[in-house]
């Protein structure tokens, strides 16, 4: 793995390891033995959420397939969730490897955001509000429950 051709090792102090390591809080939608789905707090549209595996892996090359399965099993879980809660046919699934493709976080995670790829606003411009979030994850969690 590279970042602007240097080699990148995982970093235990990333965002995403700390948030599963309980160090910092997080707007939990779904956990499962092998992933973790959160409201993103710097959100590209109502109601878009993060997908991360359990497993140390900077990009999709590092990841195990049994942690892909399972990224995948809970995208799919979250996306059924978002297009009932916020009523949006389409979900935009995108995922970056590396900074040169836009990757800022380097602990594997795939976006799930409800909307058109058109009506986007520019990722981490602003944070979102803390109590929406959790209100947000409420109900996400909620419809997840119901499948």
């Amino acid at each position: 793995m590279s970042q602007d051709n240097q080699v990148v090792k995982y970093d235990d102090n990333n965002i995403f390891a700390k948030m599963l390591n309980s160090d910092i809080p997080h707007h939990k939608v779904y956990e499962d033995d092998k992933t973790l789905a959160f409201m993103d707090i710097m959100p590209q549209a109502e109601g878009h959420v993060l997908v991360i595996p359990k497993q140390k892996a900077i990009d999709l090359a590092d990841l195990e397939p049994e942690y892909a399965a399972a990224v995948l099993m809970t995208s799919k879980k979250v996306m059924q969730a978002q297009r009932q809660v916020f009523a949006r046919e389409g979900i935009i699934q995108m995922q970056l490897n590396g900074a040169q493709a836009g990757q800022t976080v380097f602990h594997y995670h795939v976006h799930l955001i409800p909307g058109n790829i058109h009506e986007l606003g520019i990722h981490a411009a602003k944070q979102a509000d803390g109590e929406a979030l959790a209100n947000m994850a409420q109900k996400l969690a909620a419809a997840i429950s119901d499948f």
